[in-house]
């Protein structure tokens, strides 16, 4: 399979990764496995009638869960069966307990709950979902070089959705808590300490709409269907993990310094 190739950390490895994106994309989306998974799930996928029957079959899963980024959870056949069946219409359902919202909207995205409308037989769906499980394919094998770079992929990709949809503001900045890329991008670009996911979530809530306002001049989601305003957060992301990267290793080598010279 085609990896990747970013050639420099931070910056300069983003903004390469940016004008070459299109052709890696496409270099990456002609592997024969790739292809395989693909072409198996769009001809099977619209034959699924429950819950029980997706998660039967490893290769849809491998498909519908990697869509989503859940690809770790591909053993996990019951749990997976779980947030299918109990779909997310009920409040008190299994996706709609997790703080991470990914597993509703897999749930929701299939359609396979108790008294629910399938959707795997909509027109668009299996290109749909392929198109997900592709592009997370991809960020996957880009962040194997440098994990920095898949999560802002990830950000990229995301948040114009998240920006754009009809919730309030505050729904917004909760739906980006609980997806663990964006908070991660959130996190670094505001400056804020690893222990910030520790304090109470509607604590965290304020601290980010406040953190917001400082660094972008505003708390209001929206601002991020603009292309502009994502390439300065995530400018904002890579710039302190590269920082934080360079902090680390010169820590470390003045440690091994003064071990040295002891």
């Amino acid at each position: 399979m085609f990896s990747p190739i970013i050639p420099s950390t931070g910056l300069t490895g983003w903004r390469f990764l940016q004008r070459t994106y299109d052709s890696q994309f496409a270099a990456f989306n002609q592997s024969s496995q790739l292809t395989r998974a693909t072409e198996y799930f769009e001809e099977k996928i619209t034959s699924i009638n429950s819950a029980e029957e997706l998660v039967s079959d490893r290769r849809l899963r491998e498909v519908a869960l990697g869509a989503f980024g859940l690809q770790d959870d591909i053993d996990n056949r019951f749990f997976i069966q779980k947030v299918l069946e109990e779909g997310t219409t009920n409040e008190d359902s299994l996706a709609n307990r997790f703080s991470d919202s990914r597993y509703k909207d897999f749930s929701a995205a299939f359609g396979l709950g108790q008294g629910e409308r399938s959707k795997v037989q909509d027109p668009g769906f299996a290109e749909d979902i392929i198109a997900k499980y592709r592009a997370n394919s991809f960020e996957i094998a880009t962040g194997n070089q440098d994990d920095s770079m898949r999560v802002a992929l990830f950000a990229q990709r995301e948040m114009p959705v998240l920006a754009t949809e009809d919730t309030s503001n505050d729904a917004k900045w909760f739906g980006i808590m609980g997806q663990p890329p964006l908070r991660a991008v959130f996190e670094k670009a505001l400056n804020l300490p690893s222990a910030f996911g520790q304090i109470d979530i509607d604590q965290q809530l304020v601290v980010l709409k406040e953190r917001s306002r400082a660094v972008f001049g505003t708390d209001e989601v929206s601002q991020f269907a603009s292309d502009e305003a994502v390439q300065d957060l995530i400018t904002k992301y890579i710039v302190r993990s590269q920082l934080d990267s360079f902090n680390a290793t010169t820590s470390s080598a003045s440690i091994a310094l003064t071990l040295l010279q002891s």
